[in-house]
């Protein structure tokens, strides 16, 4: 006996087109021959599903068995002899064509290629296994008997790297789900979310098709120094009260390495100092700048004669610190 099309795709009978779309997706992946060659169950429940997906992915023929005018096989039901629905008669009875001529969809046999589910079933199963996916003993659309070279599915990661990789570029491993390593180069100026195609690096190709490729995501880690804003990355820079008060040449680390910065007399915790073109990469690949903000720290440990200055100043120089922003 024919199985209800609902419950072969595991839906309800309010399901709506989507619903039924994904159910058919999901068993037909899992059941399609090309996925499980020489596996005789699978390809039978591969061609029961796609039957029932020929009735319910049919706007008009999933209308028709709801009221019983068509079974699950796509013949019109049975109603004496009058029409086209009796044992002799040419539409649906057990020596006549299926209703409304030959059967486009899949069910039957998968070699109409017309219109009504057949299309829809045909581009679901274009978009998961490729153009051929379809095809059928003859070529035609619909069957899956002569199954030529498939492409293997690409490989989709996401890798993180350090800011100063991204910047710099170079070589680069990274682990596949496998367990095997693959190994890569970062381009200079690479990107947040810039994605690198490796071709032949993915999923194994099928009855001798090629390789699929490997699609690696960038993500750039958070810097334990810098912050991003855009372009411009941000940092804080511990200064000395000395080299505050009289002004000096202080080193600054830079993503591209340390360089020497020069503290004007005066300067306070806050003031910031932009070095042109030492940021990060923006989506054109253009360099940002590094903006330097200053922090006037005190020694570590007591110092006893820069305590009794202090003393003498707030004494002898008091002054009321203005607020800066």
């Amino acid at each position: 006996m024919t199985q209800d099309p609902y419950q072969t795709l595991g839906v309800s009978r309010s399901a709506s087109a989507d619903e039924i779309r994904k159910a058919f997706r999901k068993l037909a992946k899992a059941n399609h021959p090309d996925v499980n060659p020489g596996n005789a169950a699978a390809e039978e429940r591969f061609k029961r599903v796609s039957a029932a997906f020929d009735i319910l992915g049919d706007a008009e023929k999933k209308a028709k068995f709801d009221r019983g005018e068509i079974d699950a096989d796509g013949r019109e039901s049975m109603r004496g002899f009058g029409g086209g629905g009796g044992p002799f008669g040419g539409g649906g009875g057990p020596f006549g064509g299926r209703s409304g001529g030959r059967r486009t969809g899949p069910g039957g046999g998968f070699g109409g290629g017309g219109g009504g589910g057949g299309a829809d079933f045909e581009d679901i199963l274009a978009e998961m296994f490729g153009n051929r996916a379809g095809a059928g003993p003859q070529g035609g659309p619909g069957g899956f008997g002569a199954r030529g070279p498939v492409k293997g599915d690409d490989l989709r990661l996401r890798l993180e790297i350090d800011l100063e990789e991204a910047i710099k570029g170079g070589p680069k491993r990274i682990s596949l789900p496998s367990g095997a390593t693959l190994d890569l180069t970062i381009p200079p100026a690479a990107r947040e979310g810039q994605v690198l195609r490796l071709r032949g690096k993915g999923e194994a190709g099928r009855l001798g098709g090629p390789a699929g490729d490997a699609l690696i995501e960038l993500a750039l880690r958070p810097h334990p120094l810098y912050r991003r804003d855009g372009a411009d990355l941000t940092m804080d820079l511990p200064i000395s009260v000395p080299d505050a008060i009289l002004g000096a040449r202080v080193d600054a680390p830079t993503p591209d390495g340390p360089v020497s910065l020069t503290v004007p007399p005066r300067a306070n915790s806050g003031q910031t100092l932009r070095l042109k073109g030492r940021g990060a990469i923006d989506a054109q690949g253009k360099r940002g700048d590094l903006l330097a903000r200053l922090v006037v720290m005190l020694p570590d440990m007591p110092d006893e004669a820069l305590e009794a200055f202090a003393k003498e100043w707030r004494d002898k120089r008091p002054y009321q610190p203005r607020r800066r922003g």
